[in-house]
């Protein structure tokens, strides 16, 4: 018998799992990978320790920094001391856009906006004018989210050049669809929160090291230090509950039966939301048959490894090019030469698409947007595919997304596809890690009450 079982090692269930062993309760973690760390894993390739994917953060998660700071491994990431991102486009000088250090919010963006190259003098001029209307727009209006974000830009004479050049830098790696089909309320706490309502808040953040030596590993030592017991390759097949609270049937990864069972007082689910539908019991949830429509959005990954450094920046964003943000991974896998990293979002064109020709169009495409990639040599050339890199995050998604308590007290539902008010996002992740071990704390202290009224 454990006290809580929390099913899912991914920084919802990291979260809930720390918060609840230092409130004093026995925790169970299972997690059906070899690894903790959910989607934010790594794994060996001839030689590269090579990441599913590019997370960067931003000031403004402080949640997701507070728990860096928990597991030890913040000192593995680099904060910029001012949002600035390199912006390139083929047959164009870099341009850059940055904050300045001495204005608040959210004039601390004006230079930024005015002085922006890609754009025509009008098209800047209305895009101050949008950014300010945006800091009206509240992301926790339910109308908000009935409507897209580029039927929002249209109507304050953004046009398609400014929102392919500009909104959609961020609208895109923040949300992993373009504005077109994006949420305007999602679409708002990501420009509010990380860029317009605090001068800082939108500074970036990147890991220097791998993710697995970031999240996994250290949150496995973090919890068998208080006591956790963490079972990986366990794969939670069935929750039912009983009078004692709940019994979790258990299976190896990749197998089709049970081979254990374990009963606990509560269950915190931090597993996406397919899975989730298939775990909750049908007395758990009301609208548990409609998560499917939250659907998923895919994201791709090119790595290119070449001969020599061909780019002498840590980032960069792309413009009129199939590249849309390029990572230099170097120093975290790669001795001599450089290790580039190509992330494309809202993949649904290229999830499919042959890795030869994925290869072949980006390596084409740095060499557009870096002259020195004219003359490298690449080296090694594969793709990484996340098809279900997050939910679709259109109009209409928060009345899809549960909250973390379920009509079956004891059990409560984690992980960033959830009603945390945020985008499917680490700072989601985690934040709805600490909004699952409190809910199932107030429960276990109700519990207790209750049975202290028995005797």
């Amino acid at each position: 018998m454990t006290d809580v079982c929390v099913v899912g090692g991914g920084l919802a269930g990291i979260t809930a799992a720390v918060r609840l062993a230092d409130a004093g309760i026995g925790v169970t973690l299972l997690e059906r990978r070899s690894e903790l760390g959910g989607a934010t894993y790594s794994f060996d390739r001839d030689g590269l320790v090579v990441d599913t994917g590019q997370h960067v953060f931003l000031r403004c998660y402080e949640r997701y920094r507070a728990l860096l700071d928990r597991l030890g491994s913040a000192a593995l990431t680099q904060m910029q001391p001012h949002f600035r991102v390199p912006v390139l486009s083929p047959g164009r000088a870099p341009h850059v856009l940055a904050r300045t250090r001495w204005l608040p919010a959210p004039a601390h963006l004006l230079p930024a906006l005015a002085g922006y190259s890609l754009l025509g003098a009008g098209e800047r001029l209305r895009a101050i004018v949008a950014a300010g209307a945006l800091r009206t727009v509240d992301p926790d209006d339910p109308r908000n989210d009935g409507r897209t974000f580029g039927e929002w830009l249209a109507d304050r004479g953004q046009g398609p050049r400014a929102v392919h050049r500009l909104w959609d830098l961020i609208t895109i790696a923040a949300l992993n669809t373009p504005a077109e089909h994006a949420s305007l309320a999602l679409a708002a706490r990501v420009f509010r929160t990380g860029l317009l309502d605090r001068a800082d808040a939108g500074d970036i953040g990147r890991p220097t090291a791998p993710l697995r030596d970031l999240h996994g590993r250290p949150a496995h030592r973090l919890l068998n230090r208080l006591g956790v017991r963490v079972a990986t390759g366990s794969r939670a097949e069935r929750i039912r509950p009983d009078a004692a609270g709940f019994r979790i049937a258990i299976g190896d990864a990749g197998a089709r039966a049970a081979r254990d069972e374990l009963s606990a007082d509560a269950v915190v689910l931090a597993v996406p939301h397919a899975a989730a539908a298939r775990l909750v019991p049908d007395s758990a949830s009301a609208g548990r048959d409609e998560w499917h429509r939250l659907g998923s959005a895919p994201i791709v990954n090119v790595h290119l490894c070449y001969d020599r450094p061909v780019i002498g920046l840590p980032f960069a964003a792309a413009v009129d090019s199939p590249a849309q943000w390029i990572f230099d991974r170097t120093p975290a896998s790669m001795s001599d030469g450089q290790y580039l990293v190509v992330s494309v979002s809202a993949a649904d064109d290229e999830i499919a698409a042959p890795a030869g020709r994925l290869a072949a169009t980006h390596s084409a495409a740095i060499a557009r947007l870096c002259p020195a990639a004219r003359s490298a040599r690449l080296l090694e050339a594969f793709v990484t595919r996340e098809p279900h890199a997050t939910f679709r995050q259109a109009p209409g998604t928060r009345a899809l997304r549960p909250g973390a308590a379920t009509r079956l007290p004891g059990l409560v539902l984690a992980g960033a596809w959830t009603d945390t008010g945020w985008p499917d996002t680490m700072e989601g992740a985690v934040r709805s890690g600490h909004r699952a071990a409190d809910v199932v704390l107030a429960h276990l202290v109700s519990a207790d009450r209750h049975l202290e009224g028995t005797r």
